[in-house]
Formats: C-alpha cells, sequence, structure tokens
C-alpha cells in the first residue's frame, strides 16, 4: 500500500478512536437500524461525546478545531465496516461549512456546540422533485413578510430528514433572477408550517434516513437568513467542491473495504478442490481492481492536499468524483462477480456495500453533471 503522507500522529491517534468507537458502537447495531430504516437520536449523541461530530469546528464553539482529514477519517472509518447509515457526512462536510463560512457570529452560537454535541442533527434541503442537479430550477420560494420571510415548497431526497432539527433550505427570494435570484435560510423543525414526509424506501443506504420535506406557509424571522439574500447560488457552487471530495474521499474508502472483503472470500472460498484465489482470472481480476484503486486514492489524496491549502478548484473536484465513484461502482460490481451467489445476498456485506454504491454516481451532481463540468474547464482553456 502507498504510504498517505497526509496524515499526522494526531491524526492516527483521533483514526484509532474513531476505529474504537466504531466496532463497538455501530458494527453491532447496523443490521438493526437497517430495518427500522433510520439511526437512533441518541447514537448521534454518543458519537457527539466521543469527537466524531463536526471535528473541523472551532474550539471557540465547543468543537476541537480540527482540519478536513479528522473528517475524513470519520467517513473512512465507516466506509471500512460498511456502515452507510449515520450521515454524518453531510453533518460535517456539507452542512456545518455553511454555517462556519457564511452564518453570523450568532448563528454559530446558537447552533454549533449543538451540532457538535449531537443535540441538533443537520439536513440540507436542496434537491426538488422537479430540481436536482439543476439548481436553477428550484421552485421553492421565500417571499419577504413583516420581520421575516415566508416559506412555501417542497423537498425530497434529504439525507437525515427524519431526524432532523435544523435544515438548510434552499429558496428562491427573487423568482425572476434564476441563480442570482437564490438564498439559503436556517429553518428549525419545529416551527409550524415544516412537515416531514416519508422516510423513503431505497434500494440501498437502508439504515439512513432520507426523507421528502414540505413547507407550508412556514414563517421564519430575518435572522434565519444564511449570508446574503441572493447570494445562496454562490454559497452552493463555493461548497461544492468540498462535498465532492468527500464523496471521492468515500467512494475510494469504500473500494478499498470491497477488496479487503473479497481477498480474504477468494481464499477461504473453494472450487474445483482449490481457493478461487489461485484461479488466474481472480487474480488478474483482484490485481486490476487494486491497480484501480491505488490510482483513485493517490488523486484524491492529492485534491485532500489542495483543498488543505485553499487550491482545490471546482474541474478538480470534479474529476475525483467522477473518477473515484465510477471506480468504486466497477470494482463493487466485479467483487459481487468473485462472491458468485453469495455476493446476492443481503446477509454478505459485499452485496449491502454494492447497493449502497450505486447512488454516489447521482448525488452532489450526477456523472453526466461533472463531466460537463470538466468539459466546460477544458474548452474555457482552449
Amino acid at each position: 500500500m502507498i504510504p498517505r503522507t497526509l496524515f499526522s500522529e494526531e491524526h492516527a491517534m483521533y483514526r484509532a478512536m474513531v476505529r474504537r468507537f466504531v466496532d463497538a458502537e455501530v458494527v453491532p447495531h447496523h443490521a438493526a437500524w437497517e430495518k427500522a430504516r433510520c439511526v437512533p437520536r441518541a447514537f448521534w449523541q454518543k458519537a457527539g461525546a466521543a469527537g466524531l461530530l463536526c471535528p473541523s469546528a472551532p474550539e471557540a464553539y465547543g468543537g476541537p478545531g480540527g482540519d478536513f482529514l479528522f473528517n475524513v477519517i470519520v467517513g473512512e472509518e465507516f466506509m471500512r465496516v460498511g456502515a452507510t447509515g449515520p450521515g454524518f457526512a453531510l453533518h460535517n462536510d456539507i452542512a456545518f461549512p455553511y454555517l462556519d463560512h457564511h452564518g453570523t457570529e450568532a448563528q454559530k452560537q446558537r447552533f454549533v456546540p449543538k451540532m457538535v454535541s449531537g443535540d441538533v442533527i443537520t439536513a440540507l434541503a436542496m434537491s426538488e422533485p422537479d430540481a436536482g442537479s439543476d439548481l436553477q430550477g428550484v421552485r421553492t420560494t421565500a417571499v419577504k413578510a413583516g420581520d421575516g420571510y415566508v416559506i412555501n415548497g417542497s423537498k425530497t431526497f434529504i439525507t437525515n430528514g427524519q431526524l432532523c432539527d435544523l435544515v438548510i433550505v434552499v429558496a428562491k427570494t427573487d423568482p425572476s433572477a434564476k441563480a442570482h435570484g437564490i438564498s439559503l435560510f436556517l429553518v428549525e423543525a419545529d416551527r409550524p408550517g415544516f412537515v416531514r414526509g416519508r422516510n423513503l424506501d431505497k434500494i440501498g443506504m437502508k439504515a439512513q434516513d432520507t426523507s421528502e420535506l414540505f413547507f407550508e406557509d412556514l414563517h421564519v424571522p430575518a435572522d434565519a437568513l444564511l449570508g446574503h439574500e441572493n447570494a445562496g447560488f454562490m454559497y452552493l457552487m463555493t461548497e461544492l467542491a468540498q462535498e465532492r471530495l468527500s464523496v471521492a474521499s468515500l467512494a475510494v474508502a469504500g473500494a478499498e473495504a470491497a477488496l479487503d472483503w473479497t481477498l480474504t472470500y477468494t481464499k477461504e472460498r473453494a472450487a474445483f478442490g482449490r481457493p478461487i484465489a489461485k484461479f488466474q482470472n481472480t487474480r488478474f481480476k483482484l490485481a486490476e481492481m487494486a491497480a484501480e484503486i491505488a490510482v483513485g486514492r493517490v488523486f484524491v489524496d492529492r485534491c485532500l492536499e489542495l483543498h488543505l491549502q485553499g487550491k482545490l478548484d471546482v474541474p478538480t473536484a470534479a474529476k475525483a468524483k467522477l473518477w473515484a465513484t465510477e471506480m468504486q461502482f466497477r470494482v463493487l460490481d466485479e467483487c459481487v462477480q468473485l462472491f458468485g451467489g453469495y455476493g446476492y445476498m443481503n446477509e454478505y456485506p459485499i452485496a449491502r456495500a454494492w447497493a449502497d454504491a450505486r447512488v454516489q454516481r447521482i448525488y452532489a451532481g450526477t456523472s453526466e453533471i461533472m463531466k460537463e463540468l470538466i468539459a466546460r474547464s477544458l474548452i474555457a482553456h482552449t
């Protein structure tokens, strides 16, 4: 394995702690969470107490003040055991940065400490029934009324939708301005007019609550606006690079875990009187996967390095997400094949991981959108 020089001794100590937590508090319960289609709220609080939530939050708000690599470690350790239920990546890598970068001091003081402790679970309400990758097509509106805004609309595919206490809502404050008329709002789930819809029945990520949300004449005060009015699209574009890097990192870690499980299985599973790892086809498939994963790992780690330096641009983040998620699914599909019939059984982690991985090529911008972003950057430089 290629040494990962990005990580310090402090990172290694943190990883060891996270690994112990995952093995003790996640692995024994994840199957039950998949049946319940939700992770218990108490688990979030336990994770907060252990230091797994918002690890990059500043000490002034109750966080440890770590860099983004601490977030990466949490995601990698969950992927190591195929635990996709806890929506920590959304909470840590996506929701928190919006508050950190665009929130007022009062907003940060009010919400971030509770996000760190797990007493406030966050969600990001972007996608709508008729607007996914095309954020300019958002129809949810926020109309000024008195001392605040009235929000109306609906969202779908919202991670942490059943558990969330605080939702960052993408809404149109000036529908005539298209992308330049989008704003972000901090909406608390106990406000009148906030309605949770179905906990959606997905083909994968069964333990993660993914929901419809509805806003019916929901009034928020003026200080619920996150950042400046009509600047929401710019904020979204700024933060999407980290979101896509987070997905890419999870994809590589997921592929690494799948290869480990498959190596173990092929060494133990016999066919025609010998382990299937002894067959040339198996060895070559394993070699191909190991090579693809190594390429993905080196590239994503380089992107992490650029991100820590503040130099990761949108096209490079898109390349990372495109390559890593497509590679992850290729690897998972080959692993399922090597497991044979057992690879199609939900009792085997490879089957669940295969189903979980499919959405990686869809959310945070589809593979097609990633190609479009990359192509635009190429054409702009010719």
